[in-house]
């Protein structure tokens, strides 16, 4: 694994159920948003825009152990690793405030396509910048 990134996320009453706990599909959302900030932005629209290039999540595995509540600032943790030349293998948590344990685990695999939407393997510029961003 990498070393680990970390994305703050502050939650929003728009995220959270009636108990005023996060919903959890929104999750998701934050470890995209975490990816994306490893990654960066601009080379995620530079890859796509001239190279064709992409990513699709191939799995994702959620493990809950403690409720994420509304007005929280958590931290979502993120490390990753190259499985293979066609994936990425991330590990991604979620941490609120003076927590002694994430909330919320994800192991996110994560594959690269192009346009056709055919598997292609992992840019190694892409995973350069990746590593030393």
């Amino acid at each position: 694994m990498t070393k680990i990134y970390h994305h703050p996320v502050q939650i929003y009453y728009e995220d959270t159920d009636h108990s005023g706990v996060v919903y959890h599909p929104n999750f998701l959302k934050y470890f995209e948003r975490a990816r994306e900030h490893v990654i960066n932005s601009d080379l995620l629209a530079t890859l796509w825009n001239e190279r064709g290039l992409g990513f699709a999540i191939y799995k994702a595995n959620l493990t809950f152990q403690d409720g994420v509540e509304f007005a929280e600032v958590c931290d979502i943790r993120t490390s990753f690793t190259l499985d293979g030349k066609y994936k990425t293998v991330w590990r991604q948590e979620v941490w609120r405030p003076n927590a002694s344990k994430a909330a919320v685990i994800g192991d996110i695999e994560m594959v690269c396509l192009d346009k056709e939407k055919r598997l292609q393997p992992f840019p190694d510029d892409v995973l350069t910048a990746m590593v030393n961003s």
